[in-house]
């Protein structure tokens, strides 16, 4: 939050002093815009440790986005000297952790923090990192399966990843091939890390012709559901999510954590390093809801019936 020309100029001399003495939470990510619901969340953890932003505690929001890169505002943010640094995604969790060996950095990630160096254990992080793991690479196989039952005919399976960020692409791919043999499923990978790249990958799909699709989870993919959602519908194929958002945009299902309950717990975790808590002594967590969404008019128009089993599974049924 930053005042800026006549306005700075007219701010009392008291609430200016106020203001210095504010902790500044950098909130580092990609594509903030569409993540405002997710952002309201993570400001209701921090109230929960009685920090409230404009009143004791201040946010500055970079996002990658206009072709400013993660490591640029990780860097801008380091010198600006912020008390502790929350990083939304892989990407913008290790462009922190490089910039930074002394400033508190919680992050929330879909791919291993482990695997990825983010952390060296799960119980005692060390170092200045901590956080939340959304367990979205360990939930491929469920998610396949899922579909599975949802589509118990079908054969064939594209799955989409985004290859630029292997923390997630290579689990997604790994995971998919050995779950798909269990299944008795054909799957072949399609590639994009474009939103240009993803009309390319919905084209390549009429050559193999899938009876599904299976995206993997990404920033990329969740900041163009809109788009995902709208190719889905135009070439008539059922697709499995990663978050609810997509269902709510009109997809047909998706399975994962909720993501607004880790973006709230991450608040907290923030508001306590700037009580004084340090990133090692907060382990890292992983999420303890997860929700089955369907959307039911989607699966109409498709021309699908979702089994009374699966419905009554789903967490939330959108008709």
């Amino acid at each position: 939050m930053t005042l800026v020309g006549g306005a700075a100029a007219a701010w009392p001399l008291a609430a200016r002093a106020q203001q210095s003495t504010m902790p500044v939470v950098g909130f580092l990510g990609f594509a903030l815009d569409t993540r405002r619901h997710w952002i309201a969340t993570f400001r209701r953890g921090l109230g929960a440790e009685g920090f409230v932003e404009g009143q004791n505690a201040t946010i500055e929001y970079r996002s990658a986005d206009g072709g400013v890169t993660l490591p640029e505002l990780a860097a801008e943010l380091v010198r600006r000297q912020v008390a502790v640094i929350f990083a939304s995604g892989p990407p913008a969790a290790l462009a922190a952790k490089r910039s930074t060996q002394s400033i508190p950095i919680v992050f929330v990630s879909g791919g291993d923090p482990v695997q990825m160096g983010l952390v060296s254990s799960f119980h005692q992080p060390d170092g200045n990192v901590t956080g939340f793991y959304f367990l979205l690479t360990g939930l491929v196989a469920k998610r396949l399966a899922l579909l599975h039952e949802l589509l118990p005919g079908g054969k064939r399976v594209a799955v989409l990843v985004n290859p630029t960020n292997m923390a997630t692409a290579e689990p997604t791919k790994r995971d998919t091939a050995v779950a798909s043999r269990a299944l008795g499923l054909d799957i072949q990978v399609f590639n994009a890390s474009t939103s240009g790249e993803i009309d390319a990958a919905f084209a390549a799909f009429s050559s193999w012709r899938p009876e599904a699709l299976f995206v993997g989870p990404d920033p990329l993919f969740n900041t163009a559901r809109a788009r995902l959602v709208a190719l889905a519908a135009s070439h008539a194929l059922p697709v499995s999510y990663f978050q609810r958002d997509h269902v709510e945009a009109g997809g047909l299902m998706s399975y994962g954590p909720d993501f607004a309950d880790v973006f709230h717990q991450a608040g907290v975790y923030v508001g306590r390093v700037l009580k004084g808590a340090k990133p090692v002594d907060l382990p890292v967590q992983q999420p303890t809801k997860f929700e089955l969404v369907i959307n039911l008019k989607t699966a109409k128009a498709l021309g699908l019936d979702v089994p009374p089993m699966l419905l009554a599974r789903a967490e939330e049924v959108i008709e």
